[in-house]
């Protein structure tokens, strides 16, 4: 289990508890907070199933038939004991094994060290460990001096721990940014080089977890897949790829591997702190004990899979900051391919954008004929249910727009029926925090409205799909920000439509995307940038019409069989695909 307890919901809250902890410095301060604060749902905590655990033992190499007593285990985060319990269970049995004349404490107080910051969980896995012992043949008092040993009660990222270690295994904690005190990221970011862009908490754990390692060390983690390939994982992608090895990789999409439901995929990864090209990979697997025993013995072994074999190795996963290709090799050749081909979408005259955000949406959008404002000051508003079907069906929103044609707010006093409006739902729009870092600008919406967006042709992306949803719209509406946006001052916008209608596209955005729960991929404009796309001009006059023909029909094997022409696929590219080769 992860567990690490989220910030109070409010600056309020933790000014407040801070108050009351006087002789603490602000961090020490925010740290006591955390440790005492929050129930198991607030804290995000994930308990993962005991398959999993021993599948991750496994795949770390920490069996009872090895020297256990010879090596360091650490769990950063050990919640509920999930990966700890069994860990301590392996390491008992593996001592019994032998003929060691030493007392258990002296014996084995240096073969693992588990950290928990919450005071709670911390004391009742605390008394699961001394339980454990006392059932493996220790005294009352030998049990309580080992698990003491053992057990930190104190924040993984500050705590001094006596490194290097073998074995690092667990469940590191999914806290966003936003949930953590800001006296507590600002020390985070001093200390871990990761922490970039809105990087969510695991992203330290694993930093510090990796630079634990003794040379040859390992670590066996199960946690969200975003990192793998979106923009804050970039330079915790770098560091793997410059000092250590991704041996190897499971994707857990659609797996039972937790007792609870979660939203990001999960994945398994296990890093070595050596040298090493080579990864091996399976997807999706069966949480059964018997397949994940057969299944760790693949992985783990020095071998070539056969070719029916459910693992595939691919070479040079990690590659500096680049997101990490997990898929099949036959696919990442495709995308290597075309990469070296093609410009990418955006040197090809096209740009992709995201529509508006207005922090406030009940305030800022409504009827357009109700929106009681100056004409000038509105747009009519595009939003995903009006694409629903493939077509735009506007439902007649409009968004009300502060901005003039130079970019700055408007102001006020020249637009009185605007200053009415705004000013009745001053309470409503003043709260956001946009508004209140700076309150002289309190009625901006949170991105710049630009206008001439609505007027011109473009394709709408809903963020969130289980396929591409391209729809085409004539450049009458301004798009909200569940959409994005692309336009073309080259190609054609229909051509367009159909590559991106196509598994080609696909392709590259399942590819590059990280997935969501229930299959979904994310058409978000980092991902849509990836696009590679040949020059309008470049384009044969009947490839043009075929793709142009296609998106008009709607016709997605249309738009395929015209997107792999353009493209110049071969047989074996297409049957990669999923075509048929022909």
């Amino acid at each position: 289990m992860s567990s690490v307890p989220l910030a109070p919901r409010s600056a309020r809250g933790l000014a407040a508890r801070q108050s009351s902890l006087p002789g603490l410095c602000p961090v020490a301060q925010a740290v006591e907070i955390l440790a005492t604060d929050a129930g198991i749902e607030a804290r995000g905590a994930i308990f993962t199933r005991r398959e999993i655990v021993e599948f991750l033992l496994d795949l770390c190499g920490y069996q009872a038939h090895r020297p256990l007593h010879k090596l360091k285990l650490l769990e950063p985060s050990f919640g509920g004991g999930d990966f700890l319990l069994p860990a301590i269970d392996r390491l008992l049995a593996a001592w019994k094994t032998l003929d060691d004349p030493r007392v258990p404490v002296k014996a084995l107080a240096g073969c693992i060290r588990a950290v928990e910051l919450h005071r709670e969980t911390f004391t009742q896995t605390r008394s699961q460990v001394i339980d454990l012992l006392s059932r493996n043949g220790l005294t009352a008092s030998q049990s309580i001096v080992l698990a003491d040993t053992w057990l930190v009660n104190d924040d993984f990222l500050l705590t001094d721990l006596p490194d290097p270690f073998d074995v690092v295994i667990g469940n590191p904690p999914y806290v966003r940014q936003e949930r953590v005190p800001d006296v507590l990221l600002t020390e985070y970011r001093s200390r871990y080089t990761t922490i970039y862009d809105r990087a969510d908490l695991y992203i330290p754990f694993i930093e510090r977890s990796l630079r634990c390692l003794t040379n040859g060390g390992v670590l066996g983690f199960i946690c969200a897949d975003r990192w793998m390939k979106n923009r804050y994982g970039g330079p915790l992608r770098n560091l793997v790829s410059e000092q250590f090895h991704l041996k190897v990789y499971v994707d857990m999409v659609d797996t039972p591997a937790f007792h609870s439901e979660v939203i990001a995929y999960p994945a398994i990864t296990v890093i070595s702190r050596e040298r090493g090209k080579s990864t091996r990979i399976a997807h999706r697997p069966p949480v059964e004990t018997k397949a994940l025993g057969a299944l760790a013995l693949e992985l783990t072994s020095s071998r070539r899979p056969p070719k029916d074999s459910a693992v595939q190795v691919i070479d040079g996963v990690a590659s500096g900051t680049e997101p990490w290709i997990l898929d099949s090799s036959d696919q990442m050749e495709v995308i290597r391919r075309l990469e070296t081909a093609f410009p990418l979408l955006e040197e090809t005259g096209c740009k992709v954008g995201i529509g508006v955000a207005t922090g406030a949406d009940k305030a800022f959008i409504g009827s357009m004929d109700e929106l009681n404002v100056e004409e000038d000051r509105k747009l009519p508003l595009a939003m995903t249910k009006d694409i629903a079907d493939g077509t735009v069906k506007w439902r007649g929103l409009g968004v009300i727009n502060p901005f003039a044609d130079d970019g700055k707010l408007v102001d006020l006093a020249r637009y009185p029926m605007l200053k009415r409006y705004l000013e009745a739902r001053k309470d409503q729009i003043a709260g956001r925090h946009c508004a209140q870092k700076v309150p002289t600008n309190w009625y901006r919406t949170i991105d710049r409205i630009t206008p001439s967006i609505a007027g011109t042709p473009k394709l709408l992306i809903p963020d969130i799909k289980g396929q591409a949803h391209i729809v085409f719209e004539e450049g009458k509406l301004y798009p909200h920000h569940n959409l994005y946006y692309i336009t073309a001052s080259q190609w054609d916008l229909k051509a367009l439509q159909a590559v991106l209608l196509s598994s080609v596209t696909r392709l590259f955005i399942a590819t590059y995307s990280t997935k969501m729960h229930g299959g979904f991929l994310r058409f978000q404009a980092q991902y849509l940038r990836r696009l590679r796309l040949p020059r309008w001009n470049d384009v044969p006059q009947a490839i043009k019409t075929a793709l142009i023909n296609a998106a008009e029909a709607r016709d997605l094997a249309a738009c395929n069989a015209a997107t792999f022409q353009l493209y110049g696929l071969s047989r074996h590219e297409k049957a990669a695909l999923g075509g048929n080769g022909d």
